[in-house]
């Protein structure tokens, strides 16, 4: 086994901005707060180019735990959230044992890093995971941190079911597009999350290639999880630890937080739009293959209707 030097980061941080403004900075002073026993941890920025200033206004955020190093990194541009994300690992420690992937609008509770590593350390059958990301303005659970996969059954029942999986929230049946069946507050395995907060190991994001950039924006963290499943992989989630998570703000497109959002109409439809493009990709890399053309056209034509509703209806916000 190869043995690390002294204070050589066990977990590397990966935060991806693009514009995120004073999120960023939150996220960065909450990290900042960790109390860490036994672990180093290095926070990677990795910014696509951002023209807010919030790339210099995270620099101004000084580590104050010497177990904690940020390190800075410029990317190539916008180049989206995969290819993003794969940048900034490159200029992490290929050494540290694990990669976290973390979205600059949220915010870490002091124990959340110690809690996940010593999860990770504790339960070598662990390949993967996320931890209970609370939706900041509902105080509740974000549903996409444990979700199955959209399978053409799931996604008909989520999103044409007419309100029948809310009425049956814990029918494996009706709601496997969120796995509604299972207990959130215990430790098991999952399908997908959301890449707002996903751990893993090092060695199994080299297995799976990390993320597949073929995606832009939205979808790659779907596409993410099924990488690892297919290879053998396990993904858990984790309740133990938490954090919170302004999901939305960006795109201006999630109702519960279309009041604080800033995003214009242009740019609400073109968040919506690339929804349902990632739903293409999605399908046509992973899924189309397994249905015969009859379901295959539905699908297709499930999309273009969806895509159509959502585009309307964030113009008309």
């Amino acid at each position: 086994m190869k043995t690390l030097p002294k204070n050589s980061p066990i977990l590397s941080v990966v935060i991806l901005n693009f514009n995120a403004k004073d999120y960023l900075k939150k996220c960065l002073e909450s990290i900042n707060k960790s109390k860490l026993a036994n672990y180093y941890v290095e926070i990677i920025i990795a910014d696509n180019e951002s023209t807010d200033d919030s790339y210099k206004l995270a620099q101004t955020v000084k580590s104050k735990n010497p177990k904690i190093k940020f390190i800075f990194h410029k990317n190539s541009g916008n180049v989206g959230f995969s290819a993003g994300n794969n940048q900034g690992l490159s200029a992490t420690n290929p050494d540290s044992k694990y990669v976290l992937f973390l979205n600059p609008d949220t915010t870490v509770e002091d124990d959340t890093f110690q809690k996940i590593i010593d999860f990770f350390e504790h339960h070598p059958e662990v390949d993967a995971a996320t931890c209970n990301l609370i939706l900041a303005l509902t105080g509740k659970t974000q549903p996409e941190s444990h979700r199955g996969f959209p399978t053409p059954w799931n996604a008909f029942c989520h999103f044409f079911g007419f309100g029948i999986p809310k009425l049956f929230p814990k029918s494996k049946f009706l709601n496997g597009y969120f796995m509604g069946h299972l207990n959130y507050s215990k430790v098991q395995k999952i399908d997908a999350c959301v890449g707002a907060f996903v751990m893993l190991k090092r060695s199994v994001g080299n297995s799976i290639n990390w993320w597949n950039e073929k995606y832009f924006m939205y979808g790659e963290d779907l596409d993410f999880c099924w990488q690892i499943k297919q290879k053998g992989f396990s993904l858990y989630f984790y309740p133990g630890c938490r954090a919170t998570h302004f999901q939305g703000v960006s795109s201006g497109i999630i109702n519960h937080s279309k009041k604080i959002s800033s995003a214009s109409r242009i740019t609400k439809a073109r968040s919506a739009q690339a929804t349902t493009n990632a739903m293409r990709i999605f399908y046509q890399e992973n899924l189309i293959k397994s249905y015969p053309p009859s379901l295959r056209w539905l699908v297709w034509l499930g999309i273009d209707l969806l895509e159509k509703y959502r585009v309307f209806k964030a113009k008309n916000l």
